[in-house]
């Protein structure tokens, strides 16, 4: 028996999950229920993993278990960015060794065209817009960083636009950074809103239970998933929960759970809106990773994030929330000084599974148990592309895609306790002072 140890436990002021249309959760699972698949985590992986389970076997019931409710936890908590290009911040160029790059590339296009046909087909509301993004810097350090990632777009021969600081304003409103590298293929989206839409348009043979904390595992022959209320015995399982499939007994150190957090400013009035200027709907992401991403978004609001903090239980610290919210009042201050009387509404945290090589997990586990985990903050495209992929193998077939990542290391094991924790936070410590005003 595998005693699931920790839970996902999110703080209750997400912007974009209050901010969303409502929805009504669906019910918790009590009782017995047997299925031939059961999936663990309704975010993009699990919810794509499903819905290509359900569409490959549709004579199959499909089970997916969510923790908490749908659009509430961590997929709903990122910034929104739909990326299509390569995004190693472990390259200096953020491209990285080219061949890896192009089937990269692949796979986050097929994830967008996965996400735009599934918003097209069911009219989710979400605000998805092809409105590309701006990488931007403002120290010197930041501005070589644009160079070299331009550099590396150039071997990959992907379309940008250098923009000059004197340019930005007519952008993005603020003359605060210094120069970015527009790039067009990155949608954006509301991300609640979005896990909400794909929730409910899930195939009929796909049963949802929503407010299911699984706290224990048995494995073998079959897989019998203990909660609260009863058990699930399954034929095969999927993981699809990130950090949290360590608490499942996998991948063990390899997952580093690290948090970000974000603000969400009220929406800001006619007169607001014509002192900043600009374009009604962008998304800035920084030069330095360490740096602040900043969005306007559909309903005339600000976004900015940034701040690190690592949580090894992956649970969100109460605390951290309003030393951070100072930090984003000061970044908010810095680019939108003709804004001085707009308040935040909502700050939150919002959780990464990151490993110190950068890669992912795709495949099996253990017998019966498969997963696709650790996404490197680039849940959106990478969750939905892996998770129906999964299925996919699972079904029997193979792509160039699929066999890429099967091929792929996966992530590497990290030093014990207390020497990873002592790491970790002295990189996220010296990372956030040396981005300097890019934060």
């Amino acid at each position: 028996m595998q005693r699931v140890t920790s839970l996902p436990a999110d703080d209750k002021m997400c912007g974009w999950y209050h901010t969303s249309r409502p929805r009504k959760p669906r019910a918790p699972h009590s009782g017995q229920s047997k299925t031939r698949w059961a999936v663990v985590g309704a975010g993009y992986t699990g919810l794509a993993a499903a819905r290509q389970l359900a569409v490959n076997f549709p004579d199959d019931e499909v089970v997916l278990i969510e923790a908490q409710e749908v659009g509430f936890g961590t997929s709903g908590r990122n910034a929104g960015f739909v990326i299509d290009l390569p995004h190693d911040i472990g390259a200096d160029d953020y491209i990285g060794d080219i061949a890896t790059a192009k089937s990269t590339l692949k796979l986050n296009l097929l994830g967008q065209t996965i996400l735009r046909d599934l918003v097209s087909e069911h009219g989710i509301d979400c605000q998805m817009r092809a409105s590309g993004k701006y990488q931007a810097a403002v120290e010197e350090s930041g501005v070589a960083v644009l160079d070299a990632y331009r550099r590396g777009l150039d071997k990959l021969g992907q379309p940008y636009e250098v923009i000059e600081g004197k340019d930005l304003p007519a952008h993005i409103g603020t003359s605060f950074y210094r120069k970015a590298l527009f790039t067009p293929g990155t949608l954006l989206v509301q991300p609640s809103a979005l896990v909400k839409g794909l929730a409910n348009c899930l195939p009929g043979n796909v049963s949802l239970y929503e407010n299911t904390p699984i706290t224990a595992v048995e494995y073998g022959e079959k897989i019998v998933l203990h909660h609260g209320n009863g058990c699930i015995t399954a034929d095969k399982l999927l993981l699809a929960n990130n950090a949290f499939g360590t608490r499942f007994g996998f991948l063990p150190r390899a997952m580093l759970p690290v948090f970000l957090y974000a603000s969400l400013t009220r929406p800001l009035t006619e007169a607001e809106q014509a002192q900043l200027g600009g374009k009604p709907f962008w998304g800035v992401i920084p030069a330095d990773p360490f740096g602040s991403t900043v969005r306007r978004t559909h309903d005339n609001r600000i976004l900015v994030r940034n701040s690190f903090s690592f949580n090894p239980d992956g649970r969100p610290k109460e605390q951290y929330l309003s030393r951070f919210a100072d930090r984003h009042r000061l970044s908010f201050a810095r680019r939108f000084p003709m804004l001085p009387d707009v308040d935040f509404e909502y700050t939150w945290s919002g959780s990464l599974a990151l490993a110190h090589n950068h890669k992912g997990f795709f495949g099996q586990l253990a017998p019966n148990v498969y997963g696709a985990l650790c996404c490197n903050g680039l849940g959106i495209t990478r969750g939905t592309v892996t998770g129906t992929l999964l299925a996919d193998w699972l079904a029997g077939k193979r792509s160039e895609l699929i066999d890429f990542l099967l091929a792929t290391s996966g992530p590497n094991k990290n030093p014990p306790e207390p020497f990873l924790s002592i790491g970790v936070n002295a990189t996220l410590w010296w990372g956030q002072r040396k981005a300097g005003l890019e934060s």
